[in-house]
């Protein structure tokens, strides 16, 4: 199976990193598996560290573990550059910045947990699903 674009919300990797228990979590584990290819920009990368590293957040992981996990993530992504700017598209920046990444990566989905947040981005190509739903149409569950 070829691996498909992808942009993975901020709001999945929390979860990955609070519980072992859901999709969120399997959907990063199975990244060794080359089922997807996550993509990220820079401005994105550094919404992701800045959440994940708020105090209190996520438990059990130091920051040097934190860092380990966001560095091989980084190792696994596409870091895509941003030349222009959808902006402002969605209600929330933050959106956009992922929204940015999925245009111009390509990307078939955005995997989220707030799928309202992301209406109408169908006209860009880009489908927002949940861990789950992107897992179950990629056979990955």
């Amino acid at each position: 199976m070829t691996p498909v674009n992808v942009v993975i919300d901020t709001n999945v990797l929390v979860s990955a990193l609070r519980s072992r228990q859901g999709a969120s979590y399997k959907l990063l584990t199975a990244l060794p598996d080359n089922f997807y290819q996550p993509n990220v920009s820079v401005p994105l990368f550094i919404e992701y560290e800045a959440v994940i590293k708020r105090e209190g957040l996520i438990n059990g992981l130091s920051a040097v573990d934190i860092d380990v996990i966001l560095d091989y993530l980084l190792s696994r992504s596409s870091i895509r550059e941003i030349f222009y700017l959808w902006r402002p598209h969605l209600k929330d920046p933050k959106d956009d910045l992922v929204l940015e990444v999925a245009v111009e990566s390509q990307s078939e989905f955005i995997v989220t947990f707030n799928k309202k947040d992301f209406r109408d981005i169908d006209r860009f190509g880009v489908k927002a699903v949940t861990p789950q739903e992107f897992m179950a149409e990629r056979g990955m569950l």
